[in-house]
């Protein structure tokens, strides 16, 4: 069974924040930057009983480079190793929010300073999609091929300890898939697929490339 995960915040609601909190505004991030780096984390964030006074969650060292990459902020697989050592200096294996948001501003701050690097960025980003996307999908699908199903909604949210209705799960597919099969409540709501899957993920402002 996969490690529990945070289910992401709603994007309406993290992208339209006005102000940046104290903690945004001791690294200069704007509210939008702050917002969009609250998503990413919350995408990839696990419950720890370690970190229980942690209510963003940890993120494992494996899905550091994920979420940075989420957030086009991806560092190259050289350069990873150093990117562990600083947010996760006593090596325990997890990197709790405010250090990662004090790396990514960081490297927010560096990219803005080096405009001519985006080039480089946006194919190695391009690169990383197809990889970083199923990666993503297969934590609904539970390894399996797809396409994400009702079935497997409930189980992403018995394991996140949610009560979800199966009326609201169904219109989460539907808004995703289009609608699903059928005419009226006996239509089939049908699942998501890969390309499915990638568009919500570019809607919610959490593309990989």
């Amino acid at each position: 069974m996969p490690p529990k995960r945070r289910a992401a915040a709603s994007s309406k609601t993290a992208l339209t924040a006005k102000r940046p909190s104290k903690l945004a505004k001791e690294h200069s991030l704007t509210a939008d930057q702050e917002a969009e780096i609250r998503e990413a984390f919350g995408l990839f964030a696990i419950q720890h009983p370690d970190y229980e006074g942690s209510k963003e969650g940890v993120l494992r060292r494996d899905d550091v480079r994920r979420c940075l990459i989420s957030l086009n902020l991806g560092p190259s697989k050289a350069e990873i190793s150093s990117v562990l050592s600083i947010v996760d200096s006593a090596n325990t294996g997890f990197v709790e929010f405010v250090t990662f948001l004090e790396y990514a501003a960081l490297a927010i701050h560096n990219k803005e300073e080096s405009p001519d690097e985006d080039d480089e960025e946006d194919e190695y980003h391009e690169e990383s999609n197809e990889e970083e996307v199923r990666a993503a999908y297969t934590l609904f699908t539970h390894g399996g091929p797809g396409p994400i199903t009702l079935a497997h909604l409930r189980r992403v949210a018995k394991e996140l300890r949610e009560d979800v209705p199966d009326d609201v799960l169904k219109d989460m597919i539907r808004e995703a898939n289009g609608g699903g099969k059928g005419k009226g409540k006996a239509r089939d709501v049908g699942g998501v697929g890969l390309e499915e899957f990638e568009s919500v993920m570019k809607r919610a402002g959490l593309t990989f490339s």
